[in-house]
């Protein structure tokens, strides 16, 4: 593995233990997968952030290191809003620790936003080589936005904020980001005929880790987001085509046709929906975009919920769209930045949760211990609010 002056040198120690410690863990990642070099990033996304995924080990860990990223760097939803939080019923613990990751992480210069929709608030562009680490986001990089990650854990994508590069292996070849099995769906009639996270969810279990190309779909950016969120979760897809409308299907060099074809059926699709009761409704997994704040807006304009209804966005999103918020808040609900459904302990306490997300779907049993149901946005809201 071909290391310049430079990487050699903080390997060597010249740039303080930490950095070496950092460089040690790229060098080990892509020896393992044949890397042939480091390529520099442009941003970093670092999972672990919530103190009930990484404990009191985690926050060790984070407290022995002293070095600064060397690029733009986020996190991923830490386990409560930094504002607030008692009014979701975290505990005191809870919240002291929490605060001490966030602090952690702050003194390593990394920027205070806790989402796993970092494109809403950063721009990365076509061909960008990142370190991102949450599923859904790595998804969203490299299908929507043609940028080139791999999915990173928590440490390899802070190791590579400090560094500013990355092991250049994998998603981050063009020759391995081809298609490997066509999916096509069934055009149904059905209200759930374009509900793309239980598409997602279907087909997450039925490819692994192929990359995927869907021929017969025409979703919006948000169906994308929840078509490859979901198969992040479900399976293991960071990386999945719609031809005619991600950006690498578009290319001369494209390969178009895989010989392996399955197929995502009508019933397969419904037989996700059931009509069993809920103690509580979450949506924003992945954190909502602007358009879906509208759409809840309008969704609950005159209504008042009647069962708790929390709405996960990232708090640069909701700062930007407070006239949605207010809106939103006025029926009840409750708009909540920083955190999400599945790293916050306030989840926990329910039996039974209605989301529209097939990621949530997929993790909500493991994570939060509680029964999960799925429907459409606007199910969820006639649910909360009947």
């Amino acid at each position: 593995m071909y290391l310049d002056k430079e990487d050699e040198l903080i390997l060597a120690g010249e740039y303080g233990e930490t950095r070496q410690k950092m460089m040690e863990i790229l060098v080990a990642l892509g020896k393992v997968f044949g890397a042939e070099d480091l390529v520099p990033i442009s941003s970093a996304q670092i999972s672990g952030a919530s103190y009930k995924t990484i404990g009191k080990w985690g926050l060790e860990w984070l407290n022995n290191l002293d070095a600064h990223v060397a690029v733009p760097s986020v996190l991923n939803p830490i386990g409560m809003p930094r504002e607030n939080w008692e009014e979701i019923g975290i505990s005191k613990e809870f919240a002291d620790n929490q605060k001490e990751v966030i602090n952690a992480y702050r003194r390593l210069g990394i920027k205070l936003e806790c989402t796993c929709t970092p494109y809403y608030l950063n721009i990365t562009n076509y061909g960008d080589h990142l370190a991102w680490s949450e599923s859904s986001a790595v998804s969203y990089a490299n299908s929507v936005l043609g940028a080139r990650t791999n999915r990173e854990g928590g440490p390899s994508a802070l190791a590579a904020a400090m560094i500013g590069k990355t092991p250049n292996y994998g998603l981050h070849l063009f020759k391995n980001r081809m298609p490997g099995i066509s999916i096509e769906v069934e055009k149904g009639e059905g209200v759930h005929a374009n509900h793309y996270g239980a598409i997602g969810y279907l087909t997450g279990k039925l490819v692994g880790n192929k990359i995927p190309l869907f021929k017969d779909i025409r979703p919006s950016r948000d169906q994308l987001k929840a078509l490859g969120a979901a198969m992040a979760a479900s399976g293991a897809v960071a990386l999945y085509h719609v031809k005619g409308i991600t950006p690498e299907t578009k290319l001369p060099t494209f390969s178009q046709d895989p010989s392996e074809v399955i197929t995502i059926e009508q019933s397969e699709i419904d037989a996700l929906f059931s009509d069993i009761d809920v103690d509580a409704v979450a949506v924003g997994c992945p954190h909502c975009s602007p358009d879906e704040l509208a759409k809840l807006a309008m969704l609950l304009d005159g209504e008042k919920v009647k069962r708790p209804f929390y709405i996960f966005v990232a708090k640069g999103v909701k700062d930007a769209n407070l006239q949605y918020v207010s809106k939103i808040e006025k029926s009840g609900a409750r708009v909540i930045e920083d955190t999400c459904i599945v790293v916050s302990p306030a989840m926990d306490k329910f039996e039974t949760v209605m989301v529209d997300s097939g990621k949530a779907y997929s993790y909500v049993p493991n994570m939060c211990g509680c029964n999960v149901r799925i429907g459409t946005t606007e199910e969820c809201v006639r649910v909360a609010i009947s």
